[in-house]
């Protein structure tokens, strides 16, 4: 079996995300007093003397909500509730108990799962206060009052949790697999393509951009390789960001990019490749990630000669810097051609964490210069006495020259392209680091 699983749940702003990131250890769930920031479900491992479990955190469950978010928030809360070995249900002392704890309590009491019930914002130390001993009337128990801003008794909670959890001996460790990020601007179809993979209602999907907030894990075997899917909230220009939330978004989104190992970077085949496009994708490149760009909404577009390769060299144009990694013409909603997806995050991933031996890149660099010598100026030539790669992830390759004056961006850029030609490489950015030496040191 997997590590067991605590879901956090309650209705809106009682205090779940400033829980969870106090179990995880970490600021990963959206903290703001503004009710339904969080409305995806959010995963994250955490460790408590030893002992390792999953913590999921949820969008608040107003069971009675007509809006569409809410009732989407309601059966994310519902899907976190019925994989859960646990289950926090989050109240809040200072609001006392509500028609909407009660309506929560029942449906939580038809779960049949362990239910603990978590008092939030008793900030006060000292004896349990008056007011906690009303949650009795929710038939779930002995209440946990805590406070999740300043820590107080959460230690209590977790170990309550444990209690239920089965024993280490039954648990498999988890492998980590490939982090593959998917991102874009709002609305490309980032969430429908995860969710088409998986076969299930993972994230929220509806038409109204920026619906996925936060950056969501999902885990995922194809062709017996293990991967991690990183559903990420739509990045939008910073000038319409205007609002804290989506502030905390994009921050979220930049972080997934940084962790992951694969980027999927999804284009709206339907709005055209943009400005924002770029810069999402700049993100990639000077994070050093392997990259494949998805072409998404294929299926609306009218298709004509070579619609496919103008398409292509249109993106490429906006995405000069990127035009090593390769593009597939998808439609999340369909399913058209997303078998290819797995095989090339797989191929990119391996291109880049490469490595070349010292001998074979020199070779490959000797055979370069010999085609087409090193610049000069006023009468002074590069020289490359030689070359060693420094580094995966991306491949990194240190070149000692004797000028570094001389070694101009054009020609490092021939010799770039030079190794692609030899090794390959595709889908992944190439770093070189130019280091002067004298020749007497050689």
């Amino acid at each position: 079996m997997t590590k067991p699983v605590v879901a956090v749940v309650g209705r809106p702003n009682v205090g779940k995300s400033t829980l969870f990131n106090k179990i995880i250890g970490q600021r990963l769930s959206i903290v703001e007093d503004t009710p339904g920031i969080t409305r995806d479900r959010i995963y994250a491992d955490a460790e408590w003397f030893g002992r390792t479990f999953s913590v999921v955190d949820t969008g608040g469950i107003e069971p009675a909500g007509k809006d569409i978010i809410l009732r989407e928030m309601f059966l994310q809360a519902q899907l976190a509730i019925d994989t859960a070995d646990v289950i926090l249900f989050v109240t809040n002392l200072r609001e006392g108990v509500t028609a909407s704890d009660s309506e929560v309590a029942a449906m939580l009491q038809k779960s049949g799962k362990p239910v603990l019930l978590v008092v939030n914002k008793a900030d006060s130390p000292g004896e349990t206060p008056v007011g906690v001993y009303e949650f009795y009337a929710l038939g779930l128990g002995d209440p946990y009052p805590v406070s999740s801003l300043h820590g107080m008794g959460v230690g209590d909670v977790i170990e309550a949790a444990i209690s239920f959890f089965p024993p280490e001996s039954c648990a498999d460790e988890i492998e980590t697999g490939i982090h593959v990020a998917i991102v874009g601007k709002p609305n490309a179809g980032k969430s429908s393509l995860v969710n088409y993979i998986l076969g299930e209602n993972r994230m929220i999907v509806s038409n109204i951009p920026g619906t996925t907030r936060d950056a969501i894990d999902s885990a995922v075997v194809r062709n017996g390789q293990d991967y991690v899917l990183i559903d990420t909230a739509g990045m939008r220009r910073k000038n319409r960001i205007d609002d804290v939330i989506e502030r905390y978004s994009v921050m979220r989104s930049l972080s997934a990019v940084e962790r992951c190992d694969v980027a999927v970077i999804m284009i709206d085949a339907d709005t055209g490749v943009s400005e924002q496009d770029a810069k999402i994708a700049g993100y990639v490149h000077e994070a050093g990630k392997a990259s494949v760009i998805a072409v998404n909404k294929w299926d609306l577009i009218e298709k004509e000669t070579n619609t496919m390769q103008a398409f292509q060299k249109n993106v490429y144009d906006t995405l000069s810097f990127m035009t090593y990694a390769p593009m597939l013409f998808i439609s999340a909603k369909t399913g058209q051609r997303t078998d290819k997806l797995f095989p090339l995050i797989q191929n990119v991933y391996m291109q880049n964490s490469i490595r070349i031996s010292t001998g074979m890149l020199n070779e490959v660099l000797s055979d370069a210069m010999e085609k087409v010598q090193p610049p000069s100026d006023k009468g002074k030539r590069l020289k490359i006495y030689y070359a060693t790669q420094g580094a995966t992830k991306p491949p990194t390759f240190i070149l000692f020259v004797n000028d570094k004056e001389l070694a101009h961006f054009s020609y490092i850029r021939y010799l770039e392209n030079r190794i692609r030609e030899t090794f390959g490489l595709t889908g992944t950015p190439i770093r070189f680091i130019i280091r002067q030496r004298s020749e007497k040191q050689n």
